[in-house]
């Protein structure tokens, strides 16, 4: 059992409270997830050729400010860090292949989390509050976010397991759920060159469906090749640079709900996460129906 939430917000004078707005959100599905939280949170993005990869220290100090030095010594352009605690947003004019190939390296301690031009991610384990304030989820702004709370129930509670999974470039995925063939994808992904980073069943939608959206798909197209190919129990919930999507399996036992308004799009998977929002007693309110696709774009 775990927790989702996402945000979208339609009113471009609300992106500068998205993570006020969310936090409540995330709080309120602590008891379906209290041994991990994370968000992906979208941006306006970043300009020309520059990139942002979100980056994961741990529990190793990490001397950011030496590390920038030792970057902008070794590869020519632009870097900059923003740091939150032990996470930091790296954003470079450099290839991001260039940059995680010299941390690999040079910081083998650090996980590159993300990689766009509009994303930023965090995610730790602890409860859903505590993440929250170490992170600064509060303070955060942007278009939209996908959140979630992790209630461990097929794999190890790590940094590494708790949501969201990435692939690709502005791409992510949470989900409440379970997965009954993971490793079946995996044995149809990794002989396309595709990585695998953990053993959770999650991760395996994340890259099926982000290989699908490198293939050609539109990512309602992916969704829908994925009803053939991926086996269990789902809700997932997926944000692009431009879109959130919304889908649940044909017995739709995970629970979600839509509230919708003229200035915001919130999914949660109760009500109660989204009880303090905005005029939400005058949304429009649903249950999504099985398998099928919901998406939203700013």
């Amino acid at each position: 059992m775990c927790g989702i939430v996402g945000l979208l917000l339609k009113n471009a004078s609300l992106r500068p409270r998205l993570g006020e707005l969310m936090v409540p959100m995330m709080i309120g599905m602590t008891e379906r997830g209290p041994d991990s939280a994370g968000l992906a949170v979208f941006t306006e993005p970043v300009a020309g050729p520059l990139h942002k990869l979100s980056l994961y220290a741990g529990a190793a100090p990490t001397d950011w400010k030496q590390l920038q030095r030792d970057l902008c010594g070794a590869i020519d352009g632009e870097h900059t860090f923003k740091v939150t605690a032990n996470h930091a947003v790296l954003t470079t004019s450099a290839t991001p292949e260039a940059i995680e190939t010299w941390l690999s390296s040079h910081a083998p301690e650090l996980t590159v989390l993300c990689v766009g031009r509009a994303i930023d991610l965090y995610k730790d384990t602890g409860a859903p509050a505590e993440v929250a304030k170490r992170y600064e989820f509060a303070q955060l702004k942007g278009t939209h976010l996908v959140g979630h709370t992790r209630m461990a129930t097929e794999s190890a509670v790590t940094p590494a397991h708790a949501h969201p999974f990435t692939a690709g470039q502005d791409f992510c995925l949470v989900h409440n759920g379970s997965l009954s063939n993971p490793y079946m994808v995996r044995r149809k992904l990794e002989p396309l060159d595709i990585e695998f980073e953990t053993d959770n069943d999650t991760e395996a939608a994340c890259r099926y469906f982000e290989w699908r959206l490198r293939e050609g798909d539109s990512l309602r197209a992916a969704v829908h090749r994925g009803f053939e190919e991926l086996d269990g129990f789902y809700t997932f919930l997926m944000g692009t640079d431009r879109e959130l999507a919304l889908v649940r399996d044909a017995f739709a036992c995970k629970p979600a709900i839509v509230a919708e308004t003229d200035d915001y799009v919130a999914v949660a998977s109760e009500f109660r996460s989204l009880a303090h929002l905005p005029r939400v007693h005058d949304a429009h309110l649903f249950e999504p129906k099985p398998q099928e696709v919901y998406s939203w774009h700013i």
